[in-house]
């Protein structure tokens, strides 16, 4: 009996964008295929379900084959077993290390092991996130993670260029490395109006001014761990709320402020004052470190949420209060304040809101 083949014969590896994100969302073939129907690719390619079943296969075992590759993204560009344009190549990693936001918000700040791994059933059942992209994106963080602790150098720029990410993206994993390293607190019930993206945009504060990194650029672990010195000057601060005098200049310096709400408010904010000095004198601990989060929102966001202040507010207080430790002549540690309040300013900002 014959039989009639058409045959196409090509060099370039061809890859469906809509398929490659359904095997990355961890769809079996089988629920690919009816995604693919029900969007109208029948009608679309006039093709039968066979051979739609046919196409989603083989491609499905091409990006397999391909997976070993994305675990050291810069091999694809120099293997010779698949021809990928460079702008394909570009697509497949940066989609291979995206991750759901929902699901990093579950992992973000803890430990990065077997232990976490083993949560990821229950994490893939709260967030609706399938399995196997849970262990995709888990895995991709631990990859990531032990690639550059061993390696000197800025964080991000580290990231980008080993995995050949964005800088949008490679900026989001070293907040991932950040909080994985420090442990940072991030499940506790109160924190959970903040989003991965506010507490990514904290981790990026902290890396670019409380690090080893943000003072000398040619140590090891720079962009990783805090910078125990200065948090050792950190102490020193709590002269603002200790010593009579200097306590008394702030509060002069405050009260002479334009701002009626400051000058209204005093008593009110002398509590917060006493909040935020608190929080830095207590960062040598490793167990306050990782409670800092924590601490900003119950210090100070809970209770201006509490006294009523909208965000403007906040801001004005923020920035007097800064600003006015300037004035003071007996205070000797303005370049330690300004290093402590410039991020403390610019993460509360952050983080107020609903």
């Amino acid at each position: 009996m014959a039989v009639e083949l058409d045959v196409f014969v090509g060099n370039t590896t061809i890859m469906d964008e809509e398929v490659y994100q359904l095997w990355l969302d961890g769809y079996t073939v089988n629920d690919a295929v009816k995604v693919r129907m029900e969007g109208g690719v029948l009608e679309e390619c006039e093709t039968s379900a066979d051979v739609l079943l046919s196409d989603t296969m083989d491609q499905y075992r091409t990006f397999q084959m391909c997976e070993r590759l994305l675990h050291s993204p810069a091999k694809l560009a120099n293997q010779l077993l698949f021809q990928i344009p460079p702008h394909r190549q570009a697509i497949l990693i940066e989609r291979y290390y995206a991750f759901d936001d929902a699901f990093v918000r579950e992992v973000l700040g803890k430990k990065l092991s077997k232990g976490t791994k083993k949560d990821l059933d229950d994490i893939s059942a709260k967030t609706t996130v399938t399995l196997k992209s849970c262990r995709r994106q888990f895995d991709n963080f631990k990859r990531v993670l032990k690639v550059v602790e061993e390696l000197k150098g800025p964080l991000v720029e580290n990231i980008r260029q080993h995995f050949l990410l964005s800088d949008k993206l490679a900026r989001d994993y070293a907040a991932i490395v950040f909080f994985a390293n420090n442990r940072f607190e991030t499940g506790k019930r109160k924190l959970q109006y903040l989003t991965f993206q506010d507490f990514a945009f904290c981790a990026g504060q902290l890396i670019n001014n409380w690090t080893v990194g943000a003072v000398d650029n040619m140590v090891e672990d720079m962009d990783v761990d805090l910078d125990k010195e200065f948090l050792q000057e950190l102490k020193e601060l709590k002269i603002l709320i200790t010593d009579k005098d200097l306590l008394d200049q702030h509060k002069s310096q405050l009260k002479s402020s334009t701002s009626v709400l400051i000058y209204l408010l005093f008593p009110f904010t002398s509590n917060l004052s006493r909040g935020l000095v608190n929080i830095a004198a207590k960062l040598t601990n490793t167990k306050d470190v990782r409670d800092f989060f924590i601490d900003l929102v119950e210090k100070f966001i809970e209770p201006c949420r509490s006294d009523r202040w909208t965000a403007a507010d906040m801001r004005l207080y923020l920035t007097h209060y800064t600003n006015s430790a300037h004035i003071l002549d007996t205070f000797k540690h303005q370049v330690v304040w300004d290093r402590y309040m410039g991020v403390i300013k610019s993460c509360i900002f952050k983080m107020y809101h609903d």
